[in-house]
């Protein structure tokens, strides 16, 4: 196994927070995590382009040969920004040579063989690069416990080291996948919804964060504009220009 794979404890999770520039990921090294993760929704949304809907490769590829060098990377590539799996391997291939050790891919709810084929052509190409396989059966389907174990038991089948179920949150269903799924699970934190001790206590091995650093990041940021308008306190906390310069090794 390598060093990311073993990163994957049942019990014991990874979390794994998702930055989508070079700061984000840089301060998240900093402060002693040791896999960053890209969230497709940050990357595409400071380019100004939409999420999951292939828009965003380019920006992925160059942000990943930015960031890899800082620790271990893995790479939110949407569906694989292709349907062709040849396209999709040759995608993986220049991820893991400029330094991404895994790679979460997503069915957007289609045929399940489709993303398959994807997986296989992955692993084909560069079988050491970590393949997390999403499916959005509670992100966009009818929460079906039966079809995610389906789709799940396909994709580690094909190939995948990983499954990620995002908006699972029942614990009785949690532990049925842990179960019958011969592969790490991977939840999405959902504040409100449970905590780290209860999902580490259900046996799931990754915890992300998604989208939810980028979505803070913005609120922060226009709370402390509203702050500065209005003549409140400015949150404590924020760190001084010459901190950032030092984080960042600038």
């Amino acid at each position: 196994m390598s060093a990311f794979a073993d990163l994957h404890r049942r019990g014991a999770p990874l979390l794994l927070p998702n930055a989508w520039d070079y700061a984000s990921a840089a301060a998240l090294f900093d402060a002693g995590f040791p896999v960053v993760g890209t969230t497709s929704l940050g990357v595409a949304a400071v380019h100004g382009l939409p999420d999951a809907t292939g828009a965003a490769r380019a920006e992925t590829i160059a942000l990943t040969e930015l960031i890899a060098g800082l620790g271990m990377v893995t790479v939110d590539i949407e569906s694989g920004f292709s349907s062709d799996p040849a396209q999709v391997a040759e995608l993986a291939v220049r991820l893991s040579d400029a330094g991404a050790v895994g790679v979460n891919l997503e069915d957007a709810m289609m045929a399940p063989e489709i993303l398959c084929g994807l997986i296989e052509a992955i692993k084909h190409s560069v079988p050491g690069l970590f393949v997390n396989a999403r499916t959005d059966t509670y992100w966009l389907g009818d929460s079906s416990l039966d079809e995610t174990l389906v789709r799940a038991e396909s994709y580690v089948d094909a190939g995948a080291d990983g499954i990620f179920v995002p908006g699972m949150t029942d614990p009785d269903e949690i532990a049925t996948v842990v179960e019958q799924v011969d592969a790490p699970l991977n939840l999405l934190f959902l504040p409100g919804k449970h905590t780290v001790a209860e999902l580490a206590a259900l046996g799931v091995s990754r915890i992300s964060t998604g989208s939810l650093l980028f979505r803070a990041a913005v609120h922060a940021t226009v709370a402390t504009a509203l702050a500065v308008r209005d003549e409140r306190p400015v949150a404590p906390g924020v760190p001084g220009y010459g901190d950032v310069v030092e984080m960042l090794g600038l």
